[in-house]
């Protein structure tokens, strides 16, 4: 499977940098994160309950950030296991670019799932997982958002 799409952020092409880097921001930004944890060798520790259609399960796995290229973008190879549910592994290029008022971030990622979340079909998967960017994306805006405003004079 594969998404792509693009999200203006009202804030600094710097401060949006800043909080993509910051695992305090992702953990609050990624829908059903309970934990988002930097571990010796750089990766993290991630567990994330999602619900896709009939299956509710509690992810856990490891996320790797790579091929940082400052204020530019990065990036981002995970995989998770969520026992009988099946598993996921996910691969997504981040950019960033100057935008009106802001920052637009651009990602291109592709997913592969297998178990019983294969099982369901790529439409209902593909479903949950725009909702779960659309809630992302939300919740970063907001965060990132406020907290600029906050910062101005």
């Amino acid at each position: 499977m594969e998404f792509n799409g693009s999200q203006h952020i009202g804030a600094s092409r710097a401060e949006v940098w800043r909080r993509l880097n910051d695992h305090q921001t992702l953990q609050e930004c990624l829908p059903g994160c309970e934990q988002f944890q930097l571990q010796d060798d750089g990766a993290y520790d991630a567990v994330i309950v999602a619900s896709i259609g009939p299956i509710k399960a509690r992810f856990k796995g490891i996320a790797r950030f790579s091929n940082h290229e400052e204020r530019v973008g990065y990036r981002i190879e995970g995989n998770g296991s969520g026992g009988i549910a099946g598993f996921g592994k996910l691969n997504a290029n981040i950019r960033l670019e100057d935008s009106d008022g802001g920052t637009t971030l651009h990602y291109l990622a592709t997913a592969q799932l297998g178990g019983k979340l294969a099982q369901i079909g790529s439409r209902l998967v593909g479903s949950v997982a725009n909702k779960l960017l659309a809630d992302f994306f939300s919740r970063f805006e907001k965060l990132v958002s406020e907290r600029q405003e906050t910062a101005s004079p």
